[in-house]
């Protein structure tokens, strides 16, 4: 893998990632979307365990509330953002979703031109409502709660990273969103799980969507700027919509296009502009 350019790599994640959430919606109905985050969670929980085998002893009270966060951080966003994919189309689902991360982007911000992007993505947004069509105020709701989650998944990775070596904190991270949603998915949909075709497709899930991108984000990043690798990032609802055309037949509606066109912009132009004051400032 370390011979792959580190562009590919990021493409080749977020690929995997949207077409893992295609597959599935595919399987939503017979499995629950609950259900379908367990299992992608404890399968990429296995995985990362054996991998990373992370060291739990020694470690102190600071260390485990970060990895607890981060851990609550990431099965909110998969939870929330695969209720949303239940019943609204995926690309339009990632557009909402991609808006936390636009937005912890340009906090804090005093440059007039952040101002111009989150304009942008809340014409974007603004759209989206003017054309509804198949959109449900639920699916819209989740999407934007797992956009929540995703800018505190952003700012507990790093604080994570600083405390666990390499897939350590990823790996606990992920054991911990797993354990979270055991209760209810045993609870509630035990009778979904006994399908051998639905635990094999589940597993499918976490190597598309949480193996596959996580490993290949991890290596990129360690010989690629991070403006490079955000912007690279901003074609997730693209790829989204993409997916969501050729898995399910989820043809998206113009406006919801140049709506889904406008927050990848915004991404992209908050990303340059805050790479160039980076510059400006060495």
């Amino acid at each position: 893998m370390s011979r792959v350019s580190p562009v590919w790599l990021v493409l080749i994640g977020i690929f995997s990632v949207q077409f893992g959430a295609g597959v599935a919606k595919m399987l939503f109905g017979p499995v629950s979307p609950t259900a379908m985050v367990w299992l992608r969670l404890v399968t990429s929980s296995l995985i990362f365990c054996l991998l990373a085998r992370p060291r739990l002893k020694g470690r102190s009270r600071a260390d485990w509330l970060t990895v607890l966060g981060f851990g609550t951080s990431l099965g909110l966003m998969n939870w929330s953002i695969y209720q949303s994919f239940a019943q609204i189309p995926i690309g339009v689902a990632v557009t909402l979703e991609f808006v936390g991360p636009l937005c912890l982007a340009v906090s804090g911000s005093r440059r007039w031109v952040d101002l111009v992007w989150v304009v942008l993505a809340a014409a974007g947004v603004a759209m989206l409502g003017l054309q509804p069509g198949n959109l449900t105020w639920a699916g819209v709701g989740f999407a934007l709660l797992a956009g929540v989650a995703w800018a505190s998944y952003i700012l507990l990775s790093a604080q994570t990273g600083r405390r666990w070596e390499g897939l350590e904190g990823l790996a606990v991270a992920s054991v911990v969103a797993a354990l979270l949603l055991t209760p209810a998915t045993l609870a509630l949909y035990s009778h979904q799980l006994g399908n051998g075709r639905v635990l094999g497709l589940g597993a499918m899930v976490g190597l598309l969507s949480s193996v596959i991108p996580y490993s290949c984000e991890l290596v990129a990043l360690r010989r690629m700027r991070p403006a490079v690798f955000s912007i690279l990032m901003s074609l997730e609802p693209a790829v989204g919509a993409l997916a969501g055309l050729v898995v399910l037949h989820e043809w998206l509606r113009p406006l919801q296009i140049a709506a889904m066109g406008c927050v990848v912009a915004a991404s992209i132009g908050a990303t340059r502009t805050a790479e160039k004051e980076e510059a400006s400032q060495t």
